[in-house]
């Protein structure tokens, strides 16, 4: 058997496309039927917003076109074929370990795709599509992946404009227990006040100039309080910080309109710009802004991609482990054969020798132990060679000398 991938990912895909091939556990489980009924017994499908992917293990190369085949029959979308990706054996193993280590992610080194493998797994598993091999080969991956993100600590390096900017805000203001305005209801602003409230913010307003928006926004986050646009200015004297993140055309906190009472720390999170630069020259006013929040999300995304450099020696590593493993797979089969030949020999042995010679209990253990190793000292150079082939046709060759010079059968494919 050899490992292979095939799939449609963020980079060669865009949303329009991959929406459309989104996998849901029925349609997972009609692949798996599919897959099964071309000689495919093996299967995980790891479908996330950024991903649709396989993974399987094959028996001949014709298999590679059918499983391909069902995948673009399995959706309605017209001619996925020419986004598709595919590759086998080592390059298929080091893209599922890339994968898991979230180097292969939008947002490099991200933590979730870990859990979203091991799901996958877990799915395959209970479905029985998942057996010894790829258990071993994605629980290898797993594995490597912990290990990476324990070394490495990629993820810790935030990239996100949104919290890099509340980050800087945590580390000028204390946000836990501080008044805050947070100024538009759009995706910025929602982002925003999640993690205003991971930070364990105090009293929270919300303003915007449709109140329809901001009634939305208080869906979620039921403990705001909506304020009208009007009030902001109001408001602000009483806040200690200032979260903006508007699609206006123009600035929206004015310094005319505003006199500091107490320091204040403001995060600009719009472009263009909502907050006006003039206010950074009153002592009581700390600005953050998207020129600053970038320049750390650059640097960040920089030592981002020099740890992940750091840590393909790693997963390098860890994958050729694995790819060993893979190759003396097919040959393990006829090594427990060979041993369990040989247990019959020493059980018929002991039966006709311990029939005619009276043995005491001491001397009946001591001859089926010599026996044994008798045996399995005989068996012990065959199967070191067994284990150290080199090429699949030598592991063919003498898995069926083997088995003719013994008499043993091993299942078909291993």
């Amino acid at each position: 058997m050899q490992f292979g991938f095939l799939g449609i990912d963020y980079k060669n895909a865009d949303l329009t496309i991959r929406d459309e091939i989104s996998f849901t556990d029925q349609k997972k489980l009609e692949f798996f039927h599919k897959a099964e009924g071309i000689g495919v017994e093996q299967v995980m499908i790891l479908s996330t917003c950024n991903r649709s992917e396989i993974y399987y293990f094959f028996d001949d190369e014709q298999q590679i076109k059918k499983i391909q085949n069902i995948y673009c029959d399995m959706f309605d979308k017209a001619e996925i074929e020419q986004y598709i990706r595919h590759c086998e054996e080592d390059k298929a193993v080091s893209y599922l370990f890339q994968v898991t280590a979230g180097l292969e992610s939008m947002v490099l080194g991200e933590d979730q795709i870990l859990g979203q493998v091991k799901d996958a797994l877990d799915f395959s598993r209970t479905m029985g599509f998942s057996k010894k091999e790829l258990n071993k080969v994605v629980r290898d991956a797993i594995t490597c992946a912990k290990k990476v993100k324990t070394t490495f600590r990629i993820s810790e390096k935030p990239v996100s404009v949104g919290y890099i900017g509340i980050c800087e805000l945590q580390k000028i203001c204390d946000i836990k227990d501080k008044m805050v305005l947070v100024i538009g209801s759009g995706d910025t602003a929602v982002l925003a006040l999640r993690y205003l409230q991971e930070y364990e913010a105090g009293k929270i307003y919300l303003c915007s100039r449709t109140l329809a928006h901001a009634g939305n926004v208080q869906k979620e986050f039921q403990e705001i309080e909506i304020i009208s646009y009007e009030q902001r200015y109001e408001i602000m004297k009483q806040c200690d910080i200032v979260v903006s993140a508007t699609s206006a055309p123009h600035v929206v906190v004015k310094q005319e309109y505003y006199t500091p009472e107490k320091q204040v720390t403001f995060l600009d999170l719009a472009t263009p710009r909502d907050i006006d630069p003039k206010l950074s020259d009153d002592s009581k006013v700390n600005l953050i802004n998207l020129d600053t929040i970038k320049e750390i999300s650059k640097a960040n995304q920089s030592e981002r991609e020099e740890l992940c450099r750091q840590s393909n020696t790693m997963i390098s590593k860890a994958k050729e482990e694995t790819m060993q493993w893979l190759f003396q797979a097919p040959m393990e089969e006829t090594i427990r054969s060979l041993q369990e030949k040989c247990t019959e020999i020493v059980e018929d042995s002991y039966s006709y020798l311990s029939r005619k010679i009276d043995f005491g209990t001491r001397e009946q253990k001591l001859l089926k132990k010599v026996l044994n190793a008798s045996l399995q000292r005989m068996i012990k150079e065959p199967i070191q060679e067994l284990k150290h082939l080199e090429t699949r046709q030598e592991q063919a060759d003498y898995k069926k000398m083997v088995e003719q010079l013994f008499g043993i059968e091993t299942k078909k494919g291993k």
